[in-house]
């Protein structure tokens, strides 16, 4: 029985007090307990609390008996090394841990402490000087107090009961450590080879202490945990001698390969690969077969010294270029390896030792950078491809963001690590499709489509169904021909403007269950003005004139991208609109000092109403006003209904506005859209009369114009769908806001924006039973919180690999860095590197640098002079934007915002698709 062996552990501790099996509730203890596990007094029994479940105070715990105990108590390490001992077949050295109760003794001898947590929480994790000072201080505390008596002589009778063993392993085992959403590796400190109790002793003092190391403070606040709910046990092992140690990997660690298996081998201790004194033996295991291995000239060891301690040696030239395991043992580690890995539940990062040509296990933890594969509940392969990046929104979303674009999309999507895919692999797998895939995905994102070529390349992977039925709408649109007819795009929008005005409408009286079934409804009606068959043809009647466009023109003129400057200042664009308006607001701001002068100190989202007592306030918040009424539904990361909109937070706008108002002059909105129209003109007029002397000219002009009206008369309500969707999205958004506050009236929920947390499903049923699961909506924060620390790769396939695909390019500089050429020209300028549109600081000449720009970055576009991102293709809405403005742009650049710093000069070569870094 599981209480009765957790009543034994606790009956053979080794502390002054005595302890028998009825001190323990009859209750159960939860293993998957971490940083957030409260701990308090229980007011029945008053003995210590962990999750509202009584135990006594305890101190050593050994290592047999911890299966059964919560993170709260043994930290992390010390629960995976408990599992770890009680499954079958695998060694684990024997030892004790010293619970977080000893620490939390310790803490309480040093009341300054607390003093020095509070400042240490208030501190930037950028501030590294005052984390590297404040974190010392608090060591060398912790360090300084004798550990008391009874205290002592628990860990000596521990020791005893090991029995003759020398040498230890003395190991830090935080809370918030080997935890599935942050493994906090190498954050705390281990010292080997401990020789003699009061060394030991000592040792243990330093564990608890380098709970505050500069690293793992730092780490703990860019995760978001706060210091005082992480607590440190310490394992006590007994020292292994290895003959061999490294790492392994259950899943490739790199590309997140599941089925791959990755193993690091070293001579002597671990330590020498942890610390990297030396390159280690490589080996990649597939299906029990060493599918690739590298062998290094491992020069160094660690190795134990007799009196205590570690030193490096020297290993024998003729040994060096040895494998440090064999291809059996390797096979037979990674056999141990998939057992871990069953009985955890997921992949792992295993430290492993072999004596005696036996392995034994010193740690396993969950690999927590792998992204998670879609659930699809069979054993198929299934190759999937990011919505985010075609969506130019690569963040993670919350549950009721994830559900909405689902039930509003019009393919089905298939959620993972916070993000959506959609399973392309019928269409790969069917000759019929696949040319159309490829064709449509290489156009949006090169990267895309070379990855999934190279998933073709392996004809194990996806195999071929030459009778594939349909799969989907087809990959290129419904593109039937269509009339070069401005009228048609007038006629759309007025259609879907007529149905988001009966959605607000219909909307306002449905309350409770009833609104629900209403929104059901209203997302097929959703679906219906999408799937349109003539908003289909006019969407893609402006991007097959582009690429017909810019192939044709290259093709006969040897002119690269000409479509970019052929569309500049196209009509219809409602999104380049976005940017020239807010231009329009800041010519009724800037001759009002006062109300400048307020503007940049605004902090609170009320400020409009302060603007009224201001000179000029009453002009400058009308202006405001008018804008947000047509814009204020948008946002960075619209596409996730839970994202605040400018209406909500028009605070985001006020730095673009002044911006604007230092950086223009009056009427800029009027000037640039006319000189974009004269210069697409003029082009016009060039390219034409350039064709007209060729052979057959007059037939190339007159096929050119044909389609030069085409794009200009359809390009711009490319943008249009988008502003449909995120109208109708706030209008869903307020309605559920309003039951949210319901549900809080009712006390049912404790704040609004909790109903985020759940999927739309899950709050219609707390809204039918005003009952919700709190628990449920705690575990979803956490999820959220750990995924923005994953990159949602671009192509993922069932196996949980990431496949990054590769712009196979020689034509670009030494250094370059390349991407995706999606508007014409070559800028040099002061690279800003701005990862969120409120902190904007931009001046005139500033090329922008950021990971993605959807629609909600368009008002930035107006003061920049170039643009470069991580993510996009040549019809995502940046591009389209960079076109209408004229702005040489590169995309899809990968890793930009890492390589290229905040004001760097830089290059961007917009019609060849590279960046240069300059001097």
């Amino acid at each position: 029985m599981r209480t009765a062996r957790l009543g034994g552990a606790i009956g053979r501790l080794v502390r002054g007090r005595a302890a028998r099996d009825e001190d323990v509730p009859d209750k159960r203890f939860d293993r998957a307990g971490g940083a957030g596990d409260s701990i308090g007094q229980c007011s029945t029994t008053g003995h210590d609390c962990i999750g509202g479940i009584a135990m006594i105070e305890q101190y050593v715990l050994d290592l047999q008996d911890v299966d059964e105990i919560p993170v709260a108590v043994v930290g992390g390490k010390g629960a995976h090394l408990g599992g770890l001992s009680r499954i079958e077949g695998i060694r684990v050295p024997g030892g004790f841990c010293v619970t977080t109760d000893a620490f939390r003794r310790i803490m309480a001898e040093a009341p300054s402490i607390d003093d020095r947590l509070d400042q240490l929480s208030r501190l930037n994790p950028d501030d590294r000087e005052a984390i590297r000072t404040l974190s010392a201080q608090i060591r060398r505390t912790i360090e300084g107090i004798a550990i008391p008596g009874d205290l002592a002589a628990a860990i000596t009778r521990a020791l005893d009961q090991l029995g003759e063993q020398a040498a230890y392993a003395v190991r830090s085992s935080a809370t918030a450590e080997d935890l599935p959403t942050a493994s906090f590796a190498g954050q705390q400190d281990t010292y080997l080879n401990v020789v003699g109790p009061a060394t030991i002793l000592q040792h243990v003092s330093r564990c608890w202490a380098s709970l505050f190391t500069e690293r793992a403070v730092t780490y703990r606040q860019r995760n978001g945990i706060d210091h005082r709910t992480v607590h440190m046990a310490v394992v006590v092992q007994q020292m292994v001698f290895p003959h061999a140690a490294g790492i392994m990997f259950t899943a490739d660690p790199v590309t997140g390969n599941r089925k791959v298996a990755t193993v690091d081998a070293g001579f002597g201790l671990g330590e020498a690969l942890v610390s990297g004194l030396v390159n280690p033996d490589v080996f990649k295991v597939r299906h029990g077969e060493v599918v690739a291995k590298a062998i290094a000239a491992k020069q160094r060891a660690v190795h134990a010294l007799p009196a205590g301690g570690t030193q490096e040696v020297a290993i024998d030239l003729q040994r060096q270029e040895q494998p440090a395991l064999t291809d059996a043992q390797v096979l037979r580690l990674v056999q141990l390896g998939r057992r871990i890995e069953t009985h955890f539940g997921r992949p792992q990062d295993i430290e492993w030792c072999l004596v005696d040509d036996g392995f034994q296990i010193v740690q396993s933890r969950p690999i927590t950078t792998l992204f998670p594969i879609p659930e699809t509940g069979d054993q198929e392969n299934h190759v999937y491809v990011s919505v985010g990046h075609g969506q130019m929104m690569t963040d993670p979303m919350k549950p009721l963001g994830l559900s909405m674009w689902q039930l509003t999309a019009m393919v089905p999507m298939h959620e993972a690590g916070g993000r959506l895919f959609v399973d392309v692999t019928r269409r790969l797998a069917s000759p019929a499709s696949r040319a159309g895939l490829l064709d449509v995905m290489g156009r949006g994102d090169p990267l895309i489509r070379d990855a999934l070529e190279t998933v073709l390349d392996r004809d194990d992977f996806v195999s071929s169904l030459p009778d594939a039925g349909p799969s989907g709408p087809p990959a290129s649109g419904a593109s039937a021909p269509i009339e070069t007819d401005p009228a048609i795009v007038t006629e759309l929008i007025e259609r879907s403007q007529v149905s988001i005005a009966a959605l607000e409408r219909d909307i306002r009286t449905k309350t409770g269950p009833a609104l629900f079934d209403f929104l059901l409804g209203a997302f097929e009606e959703h679906k219906r003005v999408l799937s349109d068959p003539l908003n289909l043809q006019a969407i893609m009647a402006g991007m097959e004139a582009t690429w017909w466009l810019n192939d044709k023109l290259q093709e006969w003129l040897g002119e690269k991208n000409a479509a970019d400057t052929l569309t500049l200042s196209a009509p219809d664009n409602v999104t380049s609109e976005m940017g020239l308006a807010l231009l329009d607001v800041a010519d009724v701001i800037r001759p009002q000092s006062e109300v400048v002068a307020f503007l940049r100190g605004v902090e609170d989202e009320g400020f409009l109403d302060e603007l009224a007592k201001l000179a000029g306030g009453t002009e400058a918040r009308a202006a405001i006003e008018a804008y947000l009424d047509r814009f204020g539904m948008r946002c960075v990361g619209e596409i996730d209904i839970t994202r605040p909109r400018w209406r909500e937070c028009p605070t985001t706008l006020v730095p673009v506005i002044l911006d604007n108002v230092r950086n223009f002059e009056p009427g800029a909105a009027e000037r640039r859209f006319e000189q974009g129209r004269q210069k697409a003109q003029k082009k016009e007029q060039d390219v034409l009369s350039r064709l007209r002397a060729l052979p057959d000219g007059d037939q190339k002009a007159d096929e050119a114009k044909r389609m030069i009206d085409r794009v200009r008369t359809f390009i711009g309500y490319r943008e249009y769908p988008k502003y449909g969707i995120v109208s109708r999205y706030f209008v869903y958004k307020q309605a559920l806001l309003e039951e949210a506050e319901r549900l809080v009236q009712a006390n049912v929920l404790p704040e609004k924006e909790d109903i985020f947390y759940l999927t739309f499903q899950e709050l219609h049923d707390v809204v039918r039973s005003n009952q919700v699961d709190d628990q449920l909506i705690l575990q979803r924060k956490d999820a959220f919180r750990s995924y923005h620390a994953l990159t949602p790769p671009r192509v993922l396939t069932s196996d949980g690999e990431a496949v990054t695909g590769a712009y196979r390019r020689d034509d670009v500089p030494a250094g370059a860095l390349i991407g995706l050429a999606v508007s014409a020209g070559t800028i040099e300028g002061r690279a800003r590197v701005i990862l969120d549109m409120a902190e904007g600081d931009l001046e005139a000449g500033d090329i922008l640098v950021t990971t993605y720009t959807d629609p909600s970055w368009s008002p930035l576009f107006v003061g920049i002079a170039g643009l470069v991102t991580e993510v996009g293709g040549l019809m995502t809405h940046g591009a389209v934007i960079a076109r209408e403005y004229g702005l040489p742009a590169v995309v899809g650049v990968e890793q930009a915002t890492r390589l290229i710093r905040d004001g760097q000069r830089i290059r961007v070569h917009g019609t060849d698709g590279y960046v240069e870094i300059l001097p």
